[in-house]
């Protein structure tokens, strides 16, 4: 590998959409692929063994998010440049990735083109955000109390365990509270994330959790 080569790691749960971003990638002289790995483990193992100098990293995997990953990574190896890939909207991470120092954010669903693009970029010094979050940007910078403003310090108290894995059980008996009464609270919790289920409730909880730190 010569010295304009850049060493590339990809990072997705998914093998296919790993395969085709390596596809593309390969396209690029500039860039080489050392490898691909499938889950958060994978990945920081990866990084000890080639310390690549870029890593596309799909934001959500089995065992740990992209905020997570990021954060070890670039404790490490600061000078790693650092493709959240994803497949959901992560608008309200915005602020929270800019401030790990994220070299760009690009959607799965983007152009051959506009990955080609992305990579061009931040191998110049530059970066492309989506539009969408680039004009959410201003909107969100001074939205640091974003959890308070939406729940109380009981929802807060129970959103809380339940992330931890608690079930609705333990989360009564933790709070000295009837299994009814945690229902009827996470009722009231849906309503004001504006989601339906356990699990959009989890990840809205986390979303704003990162976004106030």
């Amino acid at each position: 590998m010569n010295l304009d080569t850049k060493s590339v790691l990809i990072v997705d749960d998914h093998p296919l959409v790993a395969k085709a971003t390596k596809h593309v990638l390969e396209k690029n002289e500039k860039l080489q692929i050392i490898g691909m790995a499938f889950n958060g483990k994978e990945c920081l193992e990866m990084m000890s063994l080639h310390q690549p100098d870029i890593v596309f990293l799909d934001y959500r995997l089995p065992d740990m998010t992209g905020v997570e990953i990021a954060e070890q990574i670039k404790g490490k190896y600061p000078n790693t440049l650092i493709v959240i890939f994803s497949g959901i909207d992560i608008t309200d991470l915005t602020n929270k990735l800019i401030e790990l120092k994220v070299s760009g954010i690009i959607s799965k669903e983007s152009s051959e083109t506009t990955i080609m693009n992305m990579v061009n970029c931040i191998l110049d010094g530059h970066t492309m955000l989506p539009l969408s979050m680039y004009h959410q940007m201003r909107m969100t910078s001074s939205n640091q109390n974003y959890i308070e403003s939406k729940l109380n310090d009981d929802e807060i108290k129970i959103m809380t365990l339940i992330v931890k894995g608690a079930t609705h059980e333990q989360v009564a008996d933790e709070i000295h509270l009837s299994k009814r009464s945690v229902d009827n609270y996470l009722k009231k919790i849906y309503g004001k994330l504006n989601v339906k289920t356990k699990v959009q409730a989890i990840e809205k909880f986390v979303q704003m959790k990162i976004q106030s730190n």
